[in-house]
């Protein structure tokens, strides 16, 4: 009797650990995602970029970037306290970059991570879903205030990309995230490419005109601080980015 008692406990646990490893499974099983759709237009999860006014004719690889849900629907944080849901700040997406959801880390606890840095992810705030993580940022971000130079759309950004430790890192910020939309980003149509740079060109000829080569020279050193300011303010002086 003892040992059939011993026999049927082990096979309890066998079936305990078989349906928790079943359930995780299915918990993490990616359900297939629609095409991204330039014509309604639809990027399922996707990192969207528009220029922005005034800012991006000075300096073009300076815009507006959200983040979207499974179903295509994008967010982005647009203004203090202020997270857009499905109505782009800016103008529609000249840019776009579909992320792939295998890179991201949804642990179910604290033993399921993938990722290497299981403490600090959990420590940040993990996400079992994609559209958790973007969930837990908007929630967070509904409570900050914006400023351009400190805390702004990237921040967002980097937010929901820490939560879901894509590609295996938790040092998502605003500088690798404006790279990341603008080396590998995808132009929308060609129309998309012709805003993002017009007025830029517009902006040389005429400041050339009026002014002369100085105008050049001021245009540019602006361009130098302003990387240079989140450059440092991201790489040095890590506290003054914070957000």
């Amino acid at each position: 009797m003892p040992s059939e008692n011993i026999s049927l406990v082990e096979l309890n646990l066998s079936q305990e650990v078989e349906n928790k490893i079943s359930a995780e499974n299915i918990l993490h099983e990616l359900w297939p995602l629609n095409e991204v759709d330039l014509k309604k237009p639809n990027f399922p999860c996707c990192v969207v970029w528009t220029p922005l006014p005034i800012v991006s004719w000075l300096a073009p690889f300076i815009g507006h970037v959200g983040i979207c849900r499974e179903d295509g629907t994008i967010l982005d944080f647009s203004g203090s306290n202020l997270v857009n849901v499905d109505d782009f700040a800016f103008g529609s997406v000249a840019r776009y970059l579909q992320l792939d959801r295998n890179k991201c880390c949804f642990p179910p606890n604290l033993v399921g991570h993938k990722c290497k840095q299981r403490y600090a992810h959990a420590e940040y705030g993990t996400a079992i879903t994609w559209d958790d993580a973007v969930q837990s940022s908007t929630r967070h971000f509904e409570h900050k205030s914006y400023n351009l130079f400190t805390c702004n759309c990237h921040s967002f950004v980097a937010n929901c990309l820490n939560r879901l430790c894509y590609e295996g890192s938790m040092n998502w910020n605003m500088v690798n995230v404006a790279a990341l939309i603008l080396v590998k980003g995808n132009w929308v149509d060609a129309f998309s490419v012709l805003r993002s740079f017009l007025p830029f060109f517009v902006m040389i000829c005429f400041g050339v005109f009026m002014v002369g080569w100085p105008f050049l020279i001021g245009l540019f050193s602006f361009s130098f601080m302003l990387v240079g300011w989140f450059l440092m303010g991201t790489y040095v002086f890590t506290n003054v980015l914070e957000c």
